[in-house]
């Protein structure tokens, strides 16, 4: 029986000591940061900012370190946030639904594995759209709201500690259409690919638990997990 509500915010609090153990419960999250990491571009300058919303752990910062940005993280769980400001990153506590920065302020926003968890998906989208600057890039990744997303995640994925259980709603769960019609009521233009995590790593990690290197690399079918990146335009 669950302690919490599926989806608790609290839950990251209580797994804090995981963000950064090897082949702990977030080691497919660090798998998933370098695959973001990937889709940002060097900062064309100094001065730029690049909000990394719910960004638990930090696990984007090493990532991102020679880029040229200003990491800003803005999360709920103080303890996570804890851990993010250890590795370089300005956090900030707040709310998605309501970000602590100007319009315009942010020259790349990532939203690595946090739109599936949302109640408001409408509000978060209107608040990363209103900080990015024109011309700025969004990068995000989640789950799709499928039956074989639902499956995977839920289903096998507790059963096999491939995600902890309770952590994820399935209700939440993001369809691309959806995604992408919602940044385009803001001006922000969003592609998205399917991913998946390497079998072998996977497998390893699984069977050894601990830290397999594996990765995320483009997948046929966005059915269960999806990332997208998107540029705002002038309106």
């Amino acid at each position: 029986m669950l302690s919490m509500q599926r989806n608790d915010p609290r839950q990251y609090d209580d797994l804090a000591g995981e963000w950064w153990r090897p082949g702990g419960d977030f080691e497919l999250l660090h798998w998933l940061a370098a695959a973001r990491a990937a889709l940002i571009p060097p900062a064309p300058g100094p001065g730029r900012v690049l909000l990394d919303a719910g960004c638990g752990g930090g696990l984007l910062a090493p990532h991102v370190r020679d880029k040229g940005y200003r990491h800003v993280g803005v999360d709920l769980g103080r303890p996570g946030l804890a851990e993010a400001a250890r590795r370089g990153v300005t956090g900030l506590n707040g709310d998605v639904t309501r970000l602590p920065l100007r319009s315009g302020s942010v020259d790349v926003v990532v939203a690595g594995e946090i739109l599936e968890h949302v109640t408001d998906l409408p509000g978060t989208v209107a608040e990363l759209s209103r900080v990015l600057r024109p011309g700025g890039r969004v990068v995000i990744d989640t789950v799709n709201d499928t039956a074989l997303s639902r499956l995977i995640t839920v289903t096998i994925g507790e059963r096999l500690g491939v995600a902890p259980v309770g952590l994820h709603d399935p209700a939440l769960f993001v369809p691309p259409r959806r995604l992408i019609e919602q940044f385009a009521r803001h001006g922000v233009t969003l592609r998205v690919r399917g991913v998946r995590p390497t079998f072998g790593g996977l497998f390893k990690w699984l069977v050894l638990r601990r830290g397999s290197a594996g990765k995320i690399v483009p997948a046929f079918s966005a059915a269960v997990l999806y990332q997208g990146v998107g540029t705002r335009h002038d309106r």
